[in-house]
């Protein structure tokens, strides 16, 4: 088994205990190349299908192909395909691109509280429906108790700090000094009645495990990753307004595997492109304190 195997193995394994643990679990896709690895990894997991819902957050600001590529996909691989919004926020302009917000509340508004509302039930959810090809409202107001997530510890300062079973409280905040021990594999999966549970079944993968993985697999990535002639291309995925390209003329899964193995990137951080993570202190850990992906 090589090492490929043995990361793919562990997050099956997690995949699994997390179905067999937790009612009412989603899994966060965000349209990137880590939650797209996750969702190959779920179809893996059990045997072509994904038995919980798929939950993306739309903010209206996501690069348009970003969108397509999702609604494409969904399609494609028949997935229970879910989307929540902050429709007020944008109603009333509340927002870093109206001019009315800087970065941060602009994250909290458009994401953090519209995915705790959208997993609480509270405000609308919409979801695929495959025969008409389009969102339609959501009758089941049910809330998410778990949600899985592509996060990797090497990714960004605070995520080093989760674990693969990680608890938030019932308003999905995150109390960083209050986590369960994982030795040897053996993994809390009881918590208290309320507790609101995060999964990273990927906590382990670097960035370029993960590229090598979309290589063996020949999984589908949107082409947002890959240079287009400009010599740029994106390393980390987010709203247009805050998400900016690295230079690089890498133009495939190979080139950029072979990119990432020279070190081009290695004192760059893979989000330095997300505006946001330099106006909270060069990380998120306060906007992933208050429920932040």
């Amino acid at each position: 088994m090589n090492y490929l195997d043995k990361l793919e193995s562990q997050s099956v394994y997690i995949l699994r205990e997390a179905y067999a643990n937790f009612k009412n679990l989603a899994m966060l896709w965000s349209i990137g190349k880590d939650s797209t690895v996750l969702l190959w990894l779920s179809r893996k997991a059990f045997f072509g299908h994904v038995p919980f819902p798929l939950v993306h957050i739309d903010t209206a600001y996501k690069i348009p192909e970003m969108i397509q590529y999702r609604d494409r996909l969904a399609l494609e691989w028949k997935l229970n395909m879910v989307y929540g919004q902050n429709e007020e926020a944008l109603r009333q302009k509340q927002t870093f691109p109206d001019g009315n917000l800087d970065r941060i509340a602009c994250c909290k508004t458009l994401k953090t509280e519209a995915l705790r509302n959208t997993l609480s039930g509270a405000w609308t959810r919409y979801r695929l429906d495959h025969k008409l090809k389009k969102y339609q409202p959501d009758t089941n107001k049910e809330p998410y108790t778990g949600v899985i997530v592509g996060v990797r510890a090497d990714e960004e300062g605070s995520r080093s700090k989760e674990r693969y079973f990680s608890p938030r409280d019932k308003r999905n905040d995150w109390n960083v000094g209050d986590q369960p021990p994982e030795l040897w594999n053996q993994f809390k999966t009881d918590f208290a009645p309320g507790t609101h549970i995060r999964v990273h079944p990927l906590l382990d993968w670097t960035e370029l495990d993960i590229w090598e993985y979309i290589e063996r697999e020949n999984i589908p990535v949107t082409p947002l990753y890959f240079d287009r002639g400009k010599g740029e291309r994106y390393r980390s995925l987010g709203c247009w307004p805050c998400t900016f390209p690295v230079k690089s003329t890498a133009a495939n899964v190979r080139e950029i595997i072979e990119e990432l193995r020279t070190g081009k990137f290695a004192n760059i951080a893979e989000r330095s492109g997300r505006a946001q993570d330099a106006e909270d202190g060069g990380g998120l850990e306060t906007l992933r304190r208050d429920g932040y992906m």
